[in-house]
């Protein structure tokens, strides 16, 4: 059971709180300023304070912050407050407090805040999980996901990385098969020797064969010199056959002995060379489809089919794109020489709905385009392809997102419904906050709030209309 604590100036608001959140849940309540006296406690994970007591004798909302952290670290912070002190709430969420409050409180907003603590500790957990058992520094920005299919590929990667298994990866163009194929080797004992990477689908099948087992001086017209293969770079260490599903038969034959016997023969040579290489193959197409049609030998796809791990599609796995959007952000800032700082709600939401055919890939060639367009710091729907946004500000029945648990889906929906909802009734209403308010049924500070919710801003509309 999950333990709260609420600390206020006004006893009765303490009460309140408690009442909105039920009896199932463990809560204390104290009053007055906060203060870190006495050993940590690292039981309370999810902490209210109003304003006036996280202030108390501080000159700023970070100190008293600092103190809360003292006393609960494994607290996320809540903070409470009325409305004329609402900018207080905004700077303690920016010096690191989970969320804030305003009074007077509802209690569809307290649960959804709950909620919201309590997913974020499952996420936190298990990447800190990952991180204390087993990925090294360099990986933790792409394990990071919100994806239970990914998290199910970290799994398997985790569970063959340190054995010298064959490995099948599947899946769609673009899902990153290549990154799936390095965390492997980076992650094994083999991680100090080479990682050799051959796209066997972008070689002619006149080369296939010199490139992978190399050739002997002479062995055919243009062979002026002898050249090692693949196989015989990757000694040690693991090659990666990308697109396997496009070799020849007769390359067929000779990687199932290769796999088999663990040594080549090069093109135009006699001798046998052995070679101590872990093998990691992939490909978009069906295997057992080419199999049947003849295209690729079964015994050559049993022994590569070992291990298979299949990479989810981008549509697959929808709740990363914000994620991934930000990495590829702050990638190509870098690159070039950019200060985007987001992405506009609209263009976001635009995104979660999109198929991404591409997939990863495509998303990344979208950020670029866009951050290479973008003047401001933010990246609008004018920076993005037509195609991709000609949805916008339509209310249209999108495919249902059965990868994504209910909760989740229900949420995306009905956030797509809220913002397009608002936007119609504000450009009705001439962005006139009183009028649109009355006509949807609420108070004007519900309103505000659900604006400010979806990234809304009352005077664009009223510009649209003058």
């Amino acid at each position: 059971m999950r333990k709260m604590l609420v600390i206020t100036r006004d006893g009765s608001r303490s009460e309140e709180i408690g009442g909105l959140l039920g009896k199932d849940k463990r809560l204390g309540t104290g009053t007055g300023s906060v203060a870190a006296n006495g050993a940590p406690d690292r039981e309370v994970d999810t902490l209210f304070v109003d304003v006036e007591s996280l202030l108390g004798k501080h000159t700023s909302v970070a100190k008293g912050l600092e103190g809360l952290w003292a006393q609960y670290p494994s607290a996320a912070i809540v903070v409470l407050a009325d409305e004329a002190n609402t900018h207080h709430a905004v700077d303690a969420v920016k010096a690191g407090a989970f969320d804030y409050l305003t009074h007077p409180i509802e209690k569809e907003e307290l649960d959804l805040i709950v909620d919201k603590v309590r997913e974020t500790d499952v996420l936190k957990s298990e990447l800190d999980y990952l991180r204390g058992q087993f990925w090294n520094e360099d990986s933790l920005e792409y394990v990071d996901t919100r994806s239970k299919a990914m998290r199910d590929v970290f799994v398997k990667i985790r569970q063959v990385a340190g054995t010298r298994t064959t490995v099948l990866l599947t899946g769609e163009t673009g899902t990153g098969k290549s990154l799936i194929a390095k965390l492997i080797h980076a992650h094994s004992n083999r991680k100090s020797q080479p990682f050799i990477s051959v796209h066997c689908g972008a070689i002619p099948d006149t080369l296939v064969e010199s490139e992978l087992f190399g050739h002997e001086k002479g062995a055919f017209t243009g062979a002026v010199r002898r050249k090692l293969g693949k196989f015989e770079l990757a000694h040690g260490g693991t090659i990666f056959l990308d697109e396997i599903g496009t070799v020849s038969q007769s390359v067929q034959v000779k990687l199932l002995n290769v796999i088999q016997e663990r040594f080549i023969q090069r093109v135009g040579g006699e001798s046998d060379i052995p070679v101590d290489v872990r093998i990691i193959a992939a490909t978009n197409e069906d295997m057992l489809e080419l199999c049947e049609r003849g295209k690729f030998r079964r015994d050559l796809f049993y022994r590569l089919n070992v291990f298979p791990i299949r990479i989810p599609s981008l549509r697959e796995r929808s709740e990363d794109i914000p994620r991934l959007s930000e990495v590829f952000i702050q990638q190509f800032n870098g690159l070039l020489n950019t200060e985007v700082k987001g992405i506009h709600p609209q263009v976001l939401d635009r995104l979660l709905e999109y198929e991404w055919p591409g997939n990863v890939r495509e998303l990344e060639n979208v950020i670029e385009r866009a951050c290479i367009l973008e003047t401001g710091e933010v990246l609008l729907p004018e920076s993005f392809p037509p195609d991709l946004l000609d949805n916008q500000g339509e209310v249209v029945t999108s495919p249902v997102k059965t990868s994504l648990p209910l909760k989740e889906a229900r949420r995306i929906t009905v956030d797509k419904f809220e913002r397009q909802y608002l936007s119609s009734l504000l450009e009705q209403c001439d962005g006139v906050i009183k009028d649109a308010a009355q006509r949807a049924g609420v108070t004007t500070r519900q309103l505000s709030k659900l604006l400010g919710r979806h990234g809304l801003d009352k005077m664009d509309f009223r510009k649209k209309n003058q």
